[in-house]
């Protein structure tokens, strides 16, 4: 923490003209001139000393809600000052600074306060709201707080160094569900339904026992055996789907391998990302995030934990690009398996790229390729390998192409 006492324009009005005073009163032998001169500066020393006298700010702390920071919303930033005064204060101004990463007004009036000579410190607390601007982790701070004497002489500044660190995550967007799917497709929210649907008859019965609600009773079984007897739906294994995010460096800009934020390709491919899994999380989905590589960019995260797909966006706040290029290499990953919905996530996609990942296609219940800037036409011979096909615009709705896309994927299914 630094402090600084500058004059302001008036106190250094008055400071010039008590040395005017002084030189005129020697030039002229005018005493009158001097004791003038001595009552401006013994102002200028009160004003000064009152404000060293005033307000003592030691203790200053920030706090987030919510603590991570997403691309395009917006966080309660909220910052508490410890505040010791021996008299009262004037009210004064605040400022927080704020990274390249977020944007806000972080200003304000910083409040009068009264006397503490009878209690002890005083939390004073300030807040603003911030939005993501740019992925990454970035610092809130340092903190200036101004004031000045009542006669608007001398000025206080006092700046805290403190800084936060913030996260800031990449943009979410909410995609349209996947609901025209049938069950083997579909998440385990769309299975659960197909199977009510079915009608009670089809549902395995089992004996009562204490604790069973009765609205589960299958009343025609319970006649034909003769006891109490309930619906147990049966259990079926949860459906996975599986998202890839091409990181290799041939696909992306030199700048998303510098730093996260750099290259808005790459940040709309992020985006893209982390918003398919919250997508297909939601519908039931247990879902894998993985690089072409087959690095794994995310623990699986089961159909419906939507707490575990906040915990991936802090991760992906710091995601960047990766040297090497590893996609031709990405059908060997699902060979000689079945599984659901594949999503591929990739920067530059060329004709060639599209013949290699072909054989995927035939492995999955839902592949689709989405990318962000596809050469000559990369996109049609994927369709015809089997692939839904989208292209990303980095300053356009990620949900169109992705409806596209699902609509496109639903027509196959349902053939």
């Amino acid at each position: 923490m630094r402090r600084l006492w500058p004059l302001t324009v008036r106190g250094t009005g008055a400071l010039i003209l008590a040395v005017i005073c002084f030189v005129l009163a020697n030039e002229f032998g005018i005493a009158e001139l001097v004791y003038f001169g001595l009552l401006l500066l013994a102002v200028l020393l009160a004003a000064i000393a009152s404000l060293f006298l005033t307000r003592r700010s030691d203790v200053v702390a920030r706090s987030l809600a919510p603590d991570v920071v997403t691309v395009g919303r917006e966080s309660l930033v909220t910052v508490r000052v410890g505040v010791r005064t021996a008299v009262p204060t004037p009210p004064g101004t605040w400022h927080d600074a704020l990274p390249k990463g977020l944007r806000g007004r972080s200003d304000g009036v910083f409040p009068s306060m009264g006397s503490g000579l009878r209690g002890g410190e005083r939390v004073v607390e300030l807040s603003y709201a911030v939005a993501g601007v740019r992925r990454g982790v970035h610092s809130i701070g340092p903190l200036a707080v101004r004031s000045t004497d009542p006669f608007g002489l001398a000025r206080r500044s006092t700046v805290f160094g403190e800084r936060t660190p913030v996260t800031v995550a990449p943009a979410l967007v909410d995609l349209p569900p996947l609901t025209d799917f049938a069950g083997a497709t579909g998440g385990t929210l769309h299975t659960t339904t197909n199977q009510l649907g079915q009608g009670a008859d089809n549902l395995v019965a089992r004996p009562y026992v204490p604790g069973d609600s009765m609205r589960r009773i299958h009343w025609r079984a319970s006649a034909h055996r003769d006891e109490l007897m309930v619906r147990q739906e049966e259990q079926e294994s949860t459906p996975e789907a599986s998202v890839v995010l091409d990181r290799g460096a041939l696909r992306w800009a030199t700048e998303a391998l510098q730093a996260p934020g750099a290259d808005p390709g790459f940040e709309a491919a992020v985006s893209a990302c982390v918003s398919a899994v919250a997508r297909l999380v939601h519908d039931g989905y247990a879902v894998e995030v993985i690089d072409s590589d087959g690095t794994v960019l995310a623990e699986r995260i089961d159909g419906g934990d939507m707490v575990e797909v906040e915990a991936m966006l802090r991760g992906f706040a710091t995601l960047t690009a990766r040297r090497d290029d590893s996609l031709a290499r990405l059908p060997k990953l699902f060979a000689g398996v079945m599984t659901g919905p594949v999503i591929l996530i990739v920067g530059r996609f060329d004709p060639a790229d599209a013949e290699a990942i072909g054989p995927i296609a035939h492995h999955s219940s839902l592949p689709m390729v989405f990318a962000v800037s596809p050469l000559g036409d990369a996109l049609e011979r994927a369709a015809d390998s089997g692939w839904c096909v989208g292209a990303i615009d980095p300053e356009g709705d990620l949900a169109v192409p992705w409806s596209n896309a699902t609509s496109r994927g639903a027509s196959h299914v349902s053939v």
